[in-house]
Order: structure tokens, then C-alpha cells, then sequence
């Protein structure tokens, strides 16, 4: 299947890994991107640039495949040393870099001048359009259904989607609540060239996680996620369990994020991904969770999600002949 999201990217589907945090290691990237899709590696995962260097040469050694670095821009009184992840990406020579976080204007130009293309992640359509300006070669629009951070504007992809393909003239990735063949099919639809699929790709065989987290993902519905952060302006969409319930009681009480802070801790959801005790820590976890229902290969997976689309769009089009 050809899109100008292949042709940008050189890979065989338009189908891109999310890059999330804990879980975009080497593993999982290089299945991915040896299944015909783009993996991701997750830069903020890596506690320094020369760790990121190490699993991006790791990387190398799994696949001889494209595939990329996700590098989030936090807005952050402490902000990591950005530069040093920049360098360890040229210098690694990786041929994607996913943006996402603040606008990547201050680093789209480093990145071009070293042959990089370079995809921005975002929630709302006038921050893919400042995206387009700052010369980003693609935009990933990420609806209100995503794991993680889906903005503050609670827009569905139904409506998103549609909206960022007539605002730009870059190709369209189609981020938030994607999980099948039909999540393809119907992206198109809508205007999009391509997929990023996160939680999806968490709940395979290849993804660094507990075999009981994912189990309990796939037990999931659709009703078992949580907004937290909400009261903060910080909003994060992650599995429904304990923590992620105390969370939200605090804020309804007016809880401070200092009062939270022990809950939300990276290295506590980090700890559970690993142990598997899917009530110890926050588990960033989208909408899909409701469309999951195996633990299949990276290569099984999109497999599958090639042939349902194309099933789906010819189904389609017979129905209404």
C-alpha cells in the first residue's frame, strides 16, 4: 500500500509505532519496523543521550529497516539536556524523528540539515498547521480517544482527523483510538495517509511489558480508562485501576500536584510494566483497549491490519455500488 507516508518514510505500510514512554525500547521497534511498519524508539526513556545512542546502535543490530526517535518537548522547570538527545539522534544517523510536546521549531532545522524527516505529534489543528510553517515534513493528530496526553480541547479523531487534512498540505498520520484495519480504512477515509498505533502495539508479543499487564489489557473494555491531571490542565488518559482512581478522588478534593506527585511517578508506572501488578502504578492506556482481544506478533498484527483494511474499503464499496 503506497500513501505519501510510505514514500516519505520508505516503508512498506503506513503504519507507525507510538513512541511511549518505558515501552519504545529496541524490541519493539525493530519487530515493528521488520514487519513493514515504522518502529520507534522513545528518547525520554533513555535516562541520558548516550543511553539513547546505545539503543538506537541496539536498534541497528535487530533490523536493517527504517525506523524512528520519539522526542518529547515537555514544558518543564527542569528540562532534559534536548541538545544531547538531538546529537545522539543525528549521530546515530536515524532516518525519522517523532516530535511531539512544544513545537519542534527549534530543532526541525538541525534535523533536515542532517537528512532527517521529521513527523510532529499533536491534539489540536492550529498546532499542525504551526507545525506545517516550522517545516515539518508530516503531522500526527492525535484525538481525544489516545493514551497519554490528548490536549486539553477534547476532540475526537471523527472530527480531528477530517478538520487536519483540510487545514495542511504535508501527508496526515492518524494518532488516538487506532487499532485495526479498520482504524486504517476508516483514517483514509477521513483524510489521513498513515496510522500510529500505541497501545495496540503495547498488548503484542515483542512490546517490553508484562505478560500480565497485557493480559489485562486485552480483559479491558473501552470503559476502562481515566483522565487524570484534568484539575491541572496536565490531562493524561491511562488505565483504570487503583492509583489511577485515587488520583482523580484527590483532585475532586482540590489535591495539589505535589499531594499527587507520589501516585504519578514515572518510575512507580515504570516498576508496574515491569512486575506485572497492573494496581501499582499508572499505565497509560488509550480508548482501544476495547478493540484488543489477542497478544499477536508485531508481524501478525500488521498483517492482519493490511488485509482488514483493504477488506474493509472493498466491503465498503460494494455495500454502497
Amino acid at each position: 500500500m503506497k500513501t505519501r507516508v510510505t514514500e516519505l518514510l520508505n516503508i512498506r505500510y503506513p503504519v507507525i509505532q507510538g513512541g511511549m514512554q518505558w515501552v519504545g525500547l529496541a524490541e519493539l521497534a525493530s519487530a515493528v519496523s521488520n514487519a513493514g511498519g515504522l518502529g520507534v524508539l522513545t528518547a525520554l526513556t533513555q535516562p541520558t543521550a548516550q543511553n539513547l545512542a546505545d539503543e538506537i546502535r541496539k536498534t541497528r543490530e535487530m533490523t536493517d529497516k527504517p525506523f524512528g526517535v520519539n522526542l518529547t518537548i515537555l514544558p518543564t522547570i527542569n528540562p532534559p539536556p534536548y541538545a544531547e538527545y538531538v546529537d545522539a539522534i543525528i549521530e546515530g544517523k536515524v532516518p525519522v524523528v517523532e516530535t511531539a510536546g512544544n513545537s519542534p521549531r527549534d530543532f526541525v532545522t538541525r534535523f533536515k540539515q542532517a537528512g532527517i524527516k521529521v513527523i510532529h505529534k499533536c491534539t489540536a489543528v492550529r498546532h499542525a498547521v504551526s507545525a506545517q510553517k516550522a517545516g515539518v515534513d508530516a503531522v500526527s493528530i492525535d484525538g481525544f480517544e489516545c493514551a497519554g496526553h490528548p490536549g486539553e480541547d477534547d476532540i475526537p479523531g471523527l472530527i480531528l482527523i477530517p478538520l487536519a487534512a483540510k487545514a495542511l498540505e504535508i501527508p496526515l498520520i492518524a494518532s488516538g483510538g487506532m487499532a485495526s484495519g479498520r482504524s486504517l480504512a476508516a483514517a483514509m477515509s477521513l483524510g489521513a495517509e498513515g496510522i500510529t498505533m500505541g497501545t495496540r502495539f503495547m498488548v503484542t508479543q515483542e512490546a517490553p511489558v508484562h505478560m500480565d499487564i497485557k493480559r489485562a489489557l486485552v480483559a479491558a473494555t473501552e470503559r476502562d480508562t481515566k483522565l487524570i491531571l484534568r484539575t491541572m490542565k496536565n490531562t493524561s488518559r491511562v488505565f483504570r485501576n487503583p492509583v489511577s482512581e485515587e488520583v482523580v478522588q484527590r483532585e475532586h478534593r482540590g489535591a495539589t500536584f505535589d499531594e499527587i506527585r507520589p501516585l504519578v511517578v514515572g518510575t512507580r508506572g515504570k516498576a508496574a510494566l515491569q512486575s506485572g501488578e497492573v494496581d501499582d502504578g499508572v499505565i497509560t492506556s488509550g480508548m482501544c483497549i476495547g478493540l484488543i482481544d489477542d497478544i499477536p506478533t508485531c508481524s501478525e498484527l500488521i498483517e492482519r491490519v493490511m488485509t482488514e483494511c483493504r477488506q474493509s474499503l472493498e466491503v465498503a464499496l460494494q455495500r454502497f455500488a
